[in-house]
This record gives structure tokens, sequence and C-alpha cells, in this order.
């Protein structure tokens, strides 16, 4: 079976004020994997030196390309994403599901904070950019950060890892 092309990506995570020390870890772990970068939007509800996010990435956390900015605006200036490069995801995603788009390499995927999600300026004049996870229980409102962020990253590098 031949490697995935991964250096054909340039993918980033973006987590927009993470607050569980453990989910951004894990979310960490697969960027490695995926030898992407993870960028962190402050504030964040913990320190990212936190043992627990040492835990959930394990001793791959070191090999993290973490890139940290104090908000979103600052993001913004200093990245200057194209909007046809920003991936939001919500619950509530308009834009369709995680399947809907073709990412292209450069793209940016967009998570929020684990209690509230999104803020509106982030979300704000992006409604056809917000995605979403299909669910089918009615009993789940959403899933834990670092399962969708996961199952969203595997499925954006889709075509860069077959």
């Amino acid at each position: 079976m031949p490697e995935p092309d991964c250096a054909a990506a340039n993918m980033k995570v973006v987590l927009v004020h993470p607050e569980i020390p453990g989910n951004t870890g894990t979310i960490g772990r697969t960027c490695v994997a995926l030898d992407l970068e993870l960028i962190v939007i402050h504030p964040l509800g913990f320190d990212l030196s936190e043992k627990s996010v040492r835990r959930a990435g394990l001793d791959y956390w070191k090999h993290v390309r973490l890139t940290e900015y104090d908000s979103w605006s600052a993001f913004l200036e200093d990245r200057a994403p194209d909007e046809q490069s920003l991936f939001l995801f919500e619950d509530d995603g308009a834009g369709g599901s995680v399947y809907t788009p073709n990412y292209p390499p450069d793209a940016y995927l967009v998570f929020g904070k684990e209690t509230k999600g999104l803020p509106a300026d982030v979300r704000e004049g992006r409604t056809a950019r917000t995605f979403h996870l299909p669910m089918c229980s009615p009993h789940i409102r959403s899933l834990n950060l670092a399962n969708a962020a996961t199952a969203v990253v595997y499925q954006a590098m889709r075509a860069y890892l077959e």
C-alpha cells in the first residue's frame, strides 16, 4: 500500500477559545499524525503547558506545529486567509455536511469552544462556510470536540490520503 501524500496538503486546524486541555492535546496528536499545523486562538480555558494537554498528546506534543494568536482578528490580520479556504464547523452548520465541500490543500478547518461553539464574530457572514457532522440520534446535541475535529480532518484530507 502506498504511503499517503500528506505533504501535498497544507491544511491547518484552528481551535477558537478551546476550554478542555485533553481535547486540545488529542487534536494536536491528530495534527502530528497528518503533519498539520495546529492554531489556537486565545483566550484558552487552560494553560498549554498543563499536564493534561501533554497527557492527551502523549509524547507527540513536542512535535505539534503550534501557532497561537491573541484573538480571531489577530489571526485574520496575520494569515489573511481567503474566505474560500475557511471551513467552519458547528452542529447546526447550514452550509451542508462535512462531506459537501471539496477541501483545497490550504484549507483552514475552524472549530469553536466545547460549550458554546464558535463566537458570533467568527460565524458572521460565513453561514455558507459553516458545516456540520451528520448525527442520526435525536438524543445527541453534539459530539466531543476532539472526536468531531478528527472526523472532519480525515474527511478533509481524504483526497491526499488515498
